[in-house]
């Protein structure tokens, strides 16, 4: 049975907008954002900025698009991470890698997200588009709460219910803080940072021995055992395509 009309409209709207996005991507990397304007996106695309226009309303839309976009994957990236067959704590590792592999995959996620957290920037794009990235960003840190509440219950974490929020957002904060940092090149190497991602996995460490979650990193438990499962087991894919990209 052939595609309908609709269905055939829908695609090449899709397949429209995805090159669209593409293309503004490249222009954003080599220009910046001041240096992205509708006209150079409809010019890389051969598209008439009408066309462009029927798809985003400005550019900063376009740059809020390019963020949900890859903050879906970021999402779905920590989902599966919370699935990996272990401790509550390995699970936690799991989407401490989940988000590592993340920035590495896409390092210009992170500079297209400083953009759009501006209010000047933001304020003009759509609540739609605002509330999809919200909910990508609900999702995340969902996940890692879930995970939290997991290690209570098995008795690895001794935690009032009500801090849960609290030793999520302090996991979230330290990730969102090294990776702006990593990704910013700041001459970090200076200030003895060698490896800012190696250091975020100690930090975390630290921060969750702190809080008495066990198994303890300065303990006994193989930790390279289980960061090698998780890099097998749940991102065999993702670690491949950065080999690849090497």
């Amino acid at each position: 049975m052939g595609m309908s009309t609709s269905t055939r409209k829908q695609q090449a709207r899709e397949a429209r907008e995805d090159l669209i996005l593409r293309e503004a991507q490249a222009i954003l990397l080599e220009r910046g954002y001041l240096g992205l304007t509708m006209d150079r996106i409809a010019q890389a695309t051969d598209y008439s900025k009408g066309t462009i226009y029927q798809h985003f309303p400005n550019k900063e839309e376009v740059v809020m698009a390019l963020v949900t976009q890859t903050s879906s994957r970021r999402s779905a990236m920590f989902e599966r991470a919370a699935t990996f067959r272990g401790r509550s704590r390995e699970r936690m590792a799991a989407i401490g890698q989940a988000a590592e592999l993340f920035v590495r995959l896409y390092p210009d996620h992170m500079r297209s997200e400083q953009i759009v957290r501006a209010a000047s920037v933001r304020d003009k794009t759509t609540p739609e588009r605002r509330r999809v990235l919200e909910a990508c960003e609900s999702r995340c840190m969902n996940v890692a709460k879930g995970v939290v509440r997991d290690a209570i219950a098995a008795g690895d974490l001794e935690l009032d219910p009500e801090r849960v929020p609290e030793l999520a957002f302090g996991l979230w904060s330290m990730h969102f803080g090294a990776f702006n940092l990593a990704v910013a090149e700041w001459p970090l190497d200076e200030l003895g940072v060698d490896d800012p991602l190696a250091s975020l996995r100690v930090n975390q460490h630290v921060l969750l021995d702190g809080y008495g979650w066990q198994p303890l990193f300065a303990g006994a438990f193989d930790w390279d055992a289980t960061n090698a499962r998780i890099a097998h087991e749940v991102f065999a894919g993702e670690w491949a395509r950065l080999a690849g990209e090497a």
